[in-house]
């Protein structure tokens, strides 16, 4: 707030210093992950004992995960506060540091307290980053939805953790732990899930998720995506830590709501033609991927079985990390690309790569990651979830068998429409041919901003070659939720990777980064001598368009036309809806429909036929919009309250204070 003065030299200290105190988290976690004990007493400023922060091996991997990630976005952030028009944003740095601050504070929180102080923190930055610039014509939904649905959130977990409190009478989460199977542990375990739920985006809780990370500016939003939303996976992780053998019910709704909300969320990647909405969307698939892994774990500690636990935790954590780097990379360079293209309109940035290289490489990287094609630590963690779903053999009772064999066809249907809605994103937007009359662009993201894109780039190439490394970090910082002796499992060989499970499955990311690149060569190297000339030889010809003659339409697929066969496939789960219509002609005009209108161009006077299509969130039409009446009702009524006249209000609060002495001497 400080800082937040008038000035261009002063917009990007707060966020450099975010950059160094992110650096500071990371030391801090990579020493609780070496198993060094770290205790801050706070024990004087609350009055009770004790209390403080404390980083054990699984706090410290998610401050390494968590601002390990924040380092380079902060770059980021540094970088684009300092572009023309950004002097006057004032505040937005405010929030930035007390989302990070609070980050750091729930995952090392050793009291509820603490902890459930943090959390409303989170939701208060999310709140104030969504809000940002409140222009008359800009929407408050996003923003309402962020606290009211945080708030929620807030509340589920007060409710879980007093639960747990109340049964062994202490403060500290360690403490619960001591809380025996039964009812209410069964019951707190829902809250708390369902808490953490709202938070990282499962549905039906989901609809907050796509529209904040929209409205929010900038890099931003990767703070958000990419960083903060770690910590409802956190708090999965450290519950299953304290209360091993999760109900049984709980962890069935666990694997078909995650296989569920993946499917949800890529059916949108595919379809949305906002950039901004398609990051977003991704991060609802790739939570509900997450929980797909959990799911796993959840099962095998109910059986008892460590090895299915261990394959769940890693298939859930490895997806985790991707899910970070992947979404922070992809929403550091879209904000680059909506800087300096004006637009996030996929239609409008058909081969932006070549205008922007520096935030179209770092989309392409982001993309093929989520994609999960090789190379790329995207691939080690789609397979290592494939493989963990394929234990289900090892349940030996169909109430486990058959939830998992759902979850893995959901999953399996995600992976393959991932590569469908990704391929959209770096075929036709990052590597798509250049077109006439390309509007004017400004400068890519600078200095600051080629570092944090380059440097996320690298990790996610990076970690896929360091798989085997990346392995022993995760199993060092499960060890509080299984054995890191069961975990390491995942390695059969220094270099080769495993699930867990012997004699299953092998897979070696490290010596594909050697092999395929060598296999590359040679094929080039062989098309170059038997081919000769022909293998660079660029023929040209006119493209076909259409069977019939007088075709005026674009001689390559639109963003939007190339997800018509999605949007036809999943009619059913996007409530895809088409109409044809007649309108007038004229000269170069497109039309568009609030997603996408197709409609071919021409000269000429008359009418034609123009074709338009949109889809629906299911939840919200099918669940949230039936509820607005009974709640406006309810909201008219409670206006009526708030007009009447003090001394009415008084007498209500003495005859309500009249009935309660009453009823206390009656029972008395």
């Amino acid at each position: 707030l400080v800082l937040g003065v008038r000035r261009v030299w002063a917009k990007p200290v707060p966020y450099l210093l975010g950059a160094a105190a992110s650096v500071l988290f990371v030391v801090v976690g990579g020493a609780g992950l070496a198993g060094e004990k770290i205790w801050l007493g706070l024990d004087t400023l609350l009055g009770f004992t004790p209390s403080g922060l404390a980083v054990d091996r699984l706090s410290g991997l998610f401050l390494v995960l968590c601002f390990g990630v924040a380092t380079p976005v902060c770059l980021a952030c540094a970088a684009w506060s300092t572009r023309p028009g950004r002097v006057e944003d004032l505040g937005l740095a405010a929030a930035f540091a007390l989302t990070l601050g609070a980050v750091a504070v729930v995952v090392t929180a050793v009291d509820i307290f603490y902890f459930l102080f943090a959390w409303e923190c989170v939701t208060l930055g999310f709140y104030l980053m969504t809000a940002w610039r409140r222009l008359p014509g800009r929407s408050a939904t996003p923003a309402i939805l962020t606290v009211v649905l945080g708030k929620a959130s807030g509340a589920a977990l007060l409710l879980g953790a007093m639960l747990l409190a109340a049964q062994d009478h202490s403060m500290l989460i360690a403490d619960f732990a001591r809380v025996p199977p039964g009812a209410t542990r069964s019951v707190a375990w829902l809250l708390l899930a369902l808490g953490f739920a709202v938070k990282i985006g499962l549905i039906p809780v989901h609809i907050w998720l796509p529209r904040s990370y929209q409205a929010a500016p900038g890099p931003l939003r990767a703070v958000m995506a990419g960083v903060a939303v770690n910590i409802g996976f956190y708090g999965l992780w450290r519950t299953l830590s304290l209360l091993p053998s999760p109900p049984s019910w709980l962890a069935v709704l666990a694997l078909l709501i995650g296989g569920a909300t993946a499917l949800l969320g890529i059916a949108h990647v595919a379809v949305r033609s906002e950039l901004a909405q398609v990051i977003a969307y991704s991060s609802v698939e790739n939570a509900g991927l997450v929980t797909v892994g959990f799911g796993v774990a959840m099962v095998g500690s109910i059986l008892g079985n460590n090895k299915l636990l261990a394959i769940g935790m890693l298939a859930a954590t490895l997806q985790m990390i991707t899910h970070a780097l992947a979404k922070s990379l992809l929403f550091t360079s879209a904000a680059g690309i909506e800087d300096a293209t004006g637009t996030t309109d996929l239609n409008e940035l058909r081969g932006v790569g070549h205008r922007l290289p520096v935030s179209g490489t770092g989309l392409a990287i982001g993309s093929l990651t989520l994609a999960g094609l090789p190379l790329t630590v995207g691939l080690v963690s789609e397979w290592f979830l494939l493989e963990a779903l394929m234990q289900q053999f090892r349940t030996g009772t169909l109430v486990f068998e058959l939830p998992l064999a759902i979850a893995g066809a959901l999953v399996a249907l995600t992976t393959g429409f991932a590569g469908l809605a990704f391929v959209r994103i770096v075929g036709l937007i990052v590597l798509g041919p250049r077109t006439s009359g390309e509007p004017p662009v400004g400068r890519d993201l600078g200095v600051l901003g080629g570092i944090a894109i380059g440097s996320l780039s690298v990790a996610c190439l990076g970690l896929a070659i360091a798989a085997p490394l990346e392995f022993r970090a995760i199993a060092a910082g499960l060890d509080p939720v299984v054995s890191g002796n069961i975990t390491i499992g995942g390695l059969r060989s220094p270099w080769v990777l495993q699930p867990v499970f012997p004699n299953f499955a092998i897979l070696s990311p490290s010596w594909l980064a050697l092999v395929m690149p060598v296999l590359a060569v040679g094929v080039v190297a062989m098309a170059l001598l038997f081919g000769r000339r022909r293998f660079v030889t660029v023929r040209r010809t006119p493209p076909w368009r259409s069977a019939s003659g007088g075709s005026e339409a674009e001689s390559q697929y639109t963003p939007w036309a190339f997800a018509n066969l999605t949007r036809k496939i999943l009619a059913n789960v996007l409530l895809t809806r088409s109409e044809l219509h007649e309108s007038a002609r004229h000269t170069g005009v497109r039309t568009n429909a609030p997603f996408g209108t197709a409609a071919p161009g021409g000269s000429g006077a008359g009418a034609q036929l123009g074709y338009t299509a949109d889809v629906l969130e299911v939840v919200e039409h099918w669940l949230y919009r039936p509820l607005l009446r009974p709640l406006w009702f309810v909201v008219h009524q409670a206006r009526r309250l708030q007009n009447g006249r003090l001394d009415a209000y008084m007498a209500y609060m003495l005859i309500v204070l009249i009935a309660v002495i009453a009823v206390a001497a009656a029972l008395g």
